[in-house]
């Protein structure tokens, strides 16, 4: 796909904190997109909208009532067309992280003493710990499948011993948050189908970078969060409706017993929900098609191409830095743009800290809490990793500010 056509210029003025100079009246650069990016407008009119024309709780007779009944509806619709999953299966929640929690208890009906729980050791803990946490609740053995340290992706050349009959639960992470790889999860749930496991997806990181369908997927739950796409703070939770339908839930008595509202417990962030919307909706714009789906996957494959081309310019440039220790893997794996990197003999903190100070570029640093990945790969003594996360508002000339900071960097360290 060419990306001459992108509409870059359209894009930034669809973010307000993108026309916002600090006091040096300089633009930031927001290169931490992993953490979080910066919110739409339409994600912010949306939210406006509801806030100001009148809020209520649901399943009233009265016309806000009524309202929030109908945005939750387009919501779970919304995700509907962004995940390819149905509307009844979408929960939301506080965060991916509280929900995986909150689901892991659910879990506890299907894993019993001398089970089997499969996790990675290139996952953000989001999709670890709540697992090992359910392991030892219920008395399971948790396994590891082993990231290759020389290639930076999951080794699955002994999957077919990793997963048994033993094996109820395998959770894996569509994209690195760190290396930006891209598992093949299908091929890893696939094998845990053979073994009737139960099939976890973290796709965070996974899905503000590229199109994910939860149904050709075939995993069982999904999570993701509405931060990392252009939104709010908020969680969501795909869970496949006859195991949803099964699953237990910690609620009040009164509450709803039915889907996908048994996972919502207590009253939901309603203006989050309505900021959601806005946001697919802004992806949705970059598209073309008959249908919100098409249009949301036209649109992310343009966000995509666009994102692939600022990528190829910044790794073959970090690559081409002596100092610089990159952990990406080999170019034939499909990987998000996504950067973690060190400096020989350079703090990742202090470096991070005079890319801000001295050319206001956001960067984070630390482990970004794929904390495994940073014991095995033992960085932490120096600061772990400078983390580079690139998205569809990010520009040409962005990166080139980042490839004068750093040569100024390495020089005043020489």
């Amino acid at each position: 796909m060419k990306t001459e056509n992108f509409p870059i210029e359209e894009v930034r003025a669809q973010f307000p904190a993108l026309q916002i100079k600090d006091k040096e009246q300089v633009f930031p650069i927001y290169f931490d997109g992993p953490g979080g990016t910066q919110m739409t407008q339409p994600c912010i009119d949306r939210m406006l909208e509801y806030i100001s024309t009148g809020m209520a709780n649901l399943h009233g007779t009265f016309s806000t009532s009524i309202k929030t009944d109908s945005l939750m509806d387009e919501a779970k619709a919304s995700v509907g067309s962004l995940l390819n999953c149905k509307p009844q299966e979408v929960a939301f929640g506080q965060n991916m992280t509280s929900l995986a929690f909150q689901v892991s208890l659910a879990l506890r009906k299907f894993v019993k003493e001398g089970d089997e729980i499969l996790v990675t050791e290139l996952d953000h803990r989001a999709n670890v710990d709540p697992w090992l946490q359910l392991a030892e609740e219920t008395g399971a053995t948790v396994k590891f499948i082993p990231v290759d340290r020389d290639k930076f992706v999951l080794d699955v050349s002994s999957l077919e011993q990793l997963i048994t009959n033993k094996t109820k639960v395998v959770a894996v992470g569509l994209s690195s948050n760190l290396t930006g790889t891209i598992s093949d999860v299908q091929k890893i749930f696939s094998e845990a189908k053979k073994h009737n496991a139960i099939c976890i997806a973290d796709a965070v990181h996974a899905v503000p970078h590229f199109k994910v369908n939860f149904r050709k997927m075939d995993c069982d739950i999904l999570f993701c969060s509405a931060y990392k796409f252009f939104g709010p703070h908020l969680g969501i939770a795909v869970i496949k409706e006859d195991l949803f339908r099964k699953l237990p839930a910690m609620k009040l008595v009164p509450a709803p017993n039915e889907i996908p509202y048994k996972l919502e417990t207590g009253t939901q962030n309603h203006e989050a929900i309505a900021g959601l919307c806005g946001a697919i909706g802004f992806i949705e714009s970059l598209g073309t098609g008959k249908n919100s789906s098409q249009r949301i996957t036209s649109g992310m494959a343009k966000i995509e191409a666009y994102e692939e081309e600022l990528a190829g310019d910044l790794e073959a440039f970090l690559k081409e830095i002596p100092e610089v220790s990159l952990y990406r893997a080999a170019e034939n794996i499909l990987k998000t743009p996504t950067f973690a990197f060190k400096i020989r003999n350079v703090n990742s903190r202090e470096a991070t800290k005079f890319f801000a100070e001295k050319y206001n570029l956001c960067i984070g640093d630390g482990h970004f809490y794929a904390s495994t990945m940073g014991d095995i790969f033992e960085v932490m003594d120096t600061g772990g990793w400078i983390r580079i996360g690139l998205a569809p508002y990010n520009t040409k000339e962005e990166i080139k500010i980042f490839k004068r900071a750093l040569k100024d960097l390495l020089l005043m360290k020489s």
